[in-house]
């Protein structure tokens, strides 16, 4: 018997390690293991993108509103250009982009798969400017077009599933078990994931992979160093972007280092760099 449960393990075992596919995440060619389609994300994230904007309050600014969908399109478009000269076009063939500008004083923004962006208006005072909102975007259209949604969700689908591959083999000795608990948590999984935090490595990524979106859409990307400064000073008491990312020192360093590469783009989008832009300088202060 003992022979047999250990059979069945490791069959089912294997299955499961061969399940899902491998792709490179675009810019940082990262690989990732995904257990979930892009129809089966886009389809939960959907429905939920629905329910949020039918409670959300939209901005009623004109102005500001119309500064968030041009900055958004216009970073939409270059990334889907960048995508399909470099023949990863069907990575976002389903996204549907959308950006919407709500009235909430948090100093956040957040992405749904697909390309749903919803930006809170109190993060306004801090962008100033169309180059520091394009940060911002940047930074969560890399979140929806690196699939950390979908990465997260096949995580926690693998984990809870080699739970689940051992409660079936301790259910033969007699441990009862109950597989429906596991397709309860993985499907309510989904009901949390577009609003608890992305883990530090992936918002590290899309700090990288944002900051070269922006650039490539025209804009400059060395604002973003004076950029997090701001947010550094808005402090860690309040709800905001970065509650689950790097400390604000890591950050600004990253961004510091990934500068170079990201001027590269800007200057092939036309951009003319500052004099002192080939040696990026920060001043980290805090309160």
């Amino acid at each position: 018997m003992n022979k047999i449960r250990y059979i069945i393990f490791t069959v089912v075992a294997a299955l499961l390690v061969s399940c899902g596919t491998t792709t490179r995440v675009p810019i940082t060619g990262r690989k990732q293991r995904l257990m979930v389609s892009d129809e089966q994300v886009l389809s939960l994230s959907g429905q939920q993108y629905k329910e949020y904007m039918q409670s959300a309050k939209l901005s009623t600014n004109a102005t500001n509103t119309a500064m968030v969908k041009r900055v958004g399109q216009k970073l939409a478009n270059a990334v889907v250009t960048y995508l399909s000269q470099n023949g990863l076009g069907a990575e976002v063939a389903n996204y549907q982009w959308e950006f919407n500008l709500v009235q909430n004083n948090q100093v956040n923004a957040f992405c749904m798969p697909g390309g749903k962006i919803v930006v809170y208006e109190g993060i306004l005072p801090v962008t100033q400017d169309e180059a520091s909102l394009a940060i911002v975007l940047g930074h969560e259209i890399a979140h929806a077009v690196a699939k950390h949604s979908a990465e997260r969700i096949s995580n926690e689908y693998k984990q809870q599933t080699g739970l689940g591959i051992l409660g079936a083999v301790a259910a033969m000795s007699g441990v009862s078990s109950d597989w429906q608990q596991l397709g309860g948590e993985v499907l309510g999984l989904g009901s949390q994931i577009w609003s608890s935090g992305f883990s530090r490595s992936q918002e590290s990524e899309a700090d990288h992979i944002g900051l070269i979106f922006a650039a490539m859409a025209g804009y400059d990307p060395q604002v973003a160093l004076t950029f997090w400064q701001r947010m550094a000073q808005e402090g860690t008491g309040s709800a905001s972007i970065f509650s689950d990312h790097p400390s604000d020192e890591k950050r600004i360093k990253q961004i510091a280092q990934w500068m170079p590469e990201a001027l590269r783009y800007y200057q092939a989008a036309g951009g003319t760099p500052s004099a002192n832009s080939n040696a990026p300088t920060y001043h980290f202060q805090t309160r």
